[in-house]
């Protein structure tokens, strides 16, 4: 029997991450009564290590078989799952998923830690447009969101404001501009790249938009370009919801932290056809807890979100909850990156230091394929961006002895890489559902992922190394290398769409508010509700809507709707 908690709370918020945090402090600050559970461990600047040398750790970040012991798949992500951070992920071992033999899929980014992927997320903080919630309406597949851009800017304008976004104004309508602090500076390669695919190709190449301040803001402290992000940020100088929304939250008095809570399922009042709360495992002591409340919010991350759906089902639902579409866990959609290209500017590289400023985020390159004012692409529908490196660094593989080794490591070296992500046309065949021969640690039910690349993705893979090649040549790089390799099993991680949001009830899960159209207490605000996934970022659009849907869960709540 699980213990309960008495109601006296408003909102239940389920997962700290991007949309928990600004479900938190939205609802908190407007009086409600929210609980906040969270499967990981509460976040404190202590565990923050971008300042720490590798020296000093125990293994000297040299012994990844170390992390790879528990964490298999996470550790995948060396740059971000390492010996400075790896307890802030999922033990792979204890908190498994599986896939089918042909399909592999690598599930990363999984979180213990308040604030979520927030803690270590890349920060590239990108507008959607009519582009994107229109898309079907452009060329004929899916389905139109059942929102536009003037619908969500407001709440655009609120997140950026709060969230402080270095940017460039663009002017460009496929990739509307926002509310940004003053931009980070271009190096010379970044600079002379932007400036020549310009003239020659009329491609835009900006400052990618980044949640990192260039100005104190909130009492947060702008970025001091000390490099990794990932481990964390003494000066709170890259958006945490940690650290801000969630703080703010807490702050206001109207909500309750609880940490280590391992969300099962939503409970139901079958009679009325209400959520009344959920059931919960406290991974301290694996013991089963219930809390309950008048409404229930999942921000769990998307496949997390489905993963309590299903296995809230009842008789009256008896293929997840709120499914009566039959669409929830379909049209998974991630994000393509196994394709682009690299060069070298040797002419542009500064002589190394290892105590030079180091630069967050590098130049994005805007898409250009199916947009306004060009002819549809044949080979594909949507399109791509880039976010692209601009390294130096010595050069480590200086061969020879004493003076001349010790000049030869001296002269620069410098590349210049660019990463395509790609938008993955939502398809019923990429899905998720529960696996009920296998359990976690906790004895809640796995996930089992089906994921692929279709036709459609595999013309854009070999586009974007074809266009990084043009590009990098137009822009004047020597030594260049392109790649173009299957999605499988590496995809970028920016899952969506297993709860997606729609106008008709037959064919969706959420409606324009990510209010489950079947029950209505019941709302999911991560990126389970997304119609499709354009190629840009989603964390701010996931922001975003979130905020507008909070909003629409008060006004319900004032008219007694819910």
């Amino acid at each position: 029997m699980a213990e309960s908690t008495i109601q006296n709370y408003d909102v239940i918020v389920v997962g700290s991450g991007a949309s928990g945090g600004w479900a938190c402090k939205r609802l908190a600050e407007s009086g409600l009564k929210v609980a906040l559970l969270e499967a990981g461990r509460p976040q404190s600047s202590a565990n923050f290590s971008e300042h720490i040398p590798a020296f000093e750790l125990k293994y000297r970040n040299l012994a990844p078989k170390i992390v790879r012991k528990t964490r298999p798949i996470q550790s995948q992500m060396g740059d971000v799952c390492n010996e400075y951070t790896q307890d802030w992920f999922v033990n792979d071992i204890e908190e498994p998923y599986t896939t089918p033999a042909d399909k592999p899929f690598n599930w990363l980014g999984r979180l213990r830690m308040t604030g979520g992927r927030t803690n270590v997320w890349g920060r590239v903080s990108l507008r959607f447009s009519d582009w994107d919630f229109k898309a079907a309406s452009h060329d004929g597949y899916g389905e139109d969101w059942p929102i536009s851009y003037k619908d969500i800017a407001p709440y655009y304008d609120l997140v950026e404001k709060y969230v402080g976004i270095t940017g460039m104004a663009e002017g460009l309508e496929e990739l509307p501009d926002g509310q940004f602090q003053p931009p980070m500076a271009l190096n010379c390669q970044e600079s002379v790249f932007r400036d020549r695919v310009k003239q020659k190709m009329g491609r835009t190449a900006t400052l990618t938009r980044s949640a990192n301040l260039t100005q104190s803001l909130n009492g947060r402290g702008p970025c001091h370009y000390c490099g990794p992000c990932e481990r964390g940020c003494v000066t709170k100088s890259y958006f945490n919801s940690a650290f801000t929304t969630v703080a703010d939250a807490l702050k206001s008095g109207n909500c309750t932290l609880i940490s280590n809570a391992m969300a099962f399922k939503v409970l139901m009042d079958a009679d009325r056809n209400r959520a009344r709360g959920v059931l919960y495992i406290d991974r301290i002591t694996r013991a089963p807890r219930e809390i309950q409340a008048r409404a229930v919010i999942l921000c769990a991350q998307s496949q997390e979100s489905a993963r309590i759906l299903l296995n809230s089902a009842n008789s009256q639902y008896p293929n997840g909850l709120a499914n009566s579409s039959g669409v929830l866990g379909h049209y998974l959609m991630a994000h393509v990156r196994s394709a682009g290209g690299r060069g070298e500017f040797p002419e542009l590289a500064p002589s190394p230091s290892l105590s030079a400023p180091i630069k967050p985020l590098g130049i994005y390159i805007v898409r250009f394929r199916n947009t306004k004012g060009n002819p549809p692409f044949k080979k594909f529908l949507r399109g791509y961006g880039y976010e692209c490196d601009s390294n130096f660094d010595f050069n480590w593989g200086a061969p020879g002895f004493g003076e001349a080794y010790k000049k030869a490591l001296r002269e620069p070296r410098s590349e210049f890489s660019l990463t395509g992500f790609g938008e993955v046309l939502p398809r019923w065949d990429n899905f998720v559902e529960i696996d009920q021969e296998v359990r976690d640690v906790y004895g809640i039910p796995v996930l089992k992922i089906h994921m692929s690349d279709g036709e459609n993705e595999n013309a854009m893979i070999k586009d974007i190394a074809e266009s990084a090649g043009e590009m990098l040549e137009a822009a004047g790089a020597k030594n260049i290398l392109t790649r173009a390799n299957p999605s499988a099993p590496r995809w970028a991680v920016h899952e969506a769409g297993v709860a997606r949001m729609g106008s008709d009830p037959k064919t969706s899960v959420l409606d324009q508010f990510q209010q489950t159209h079947d029950i209505k207490n019941l709302f999911v605000m991560d990126a389970s509700g997304f119609t499709s996934n354009p190629c840009q970022n989603p964390t701010l659009t996931i922001m975003a809507l979130c905020v507008r849907s909070c909003d629409h869960l008060m006004d319900e709540m004032k008219r007694s709707n819910i």
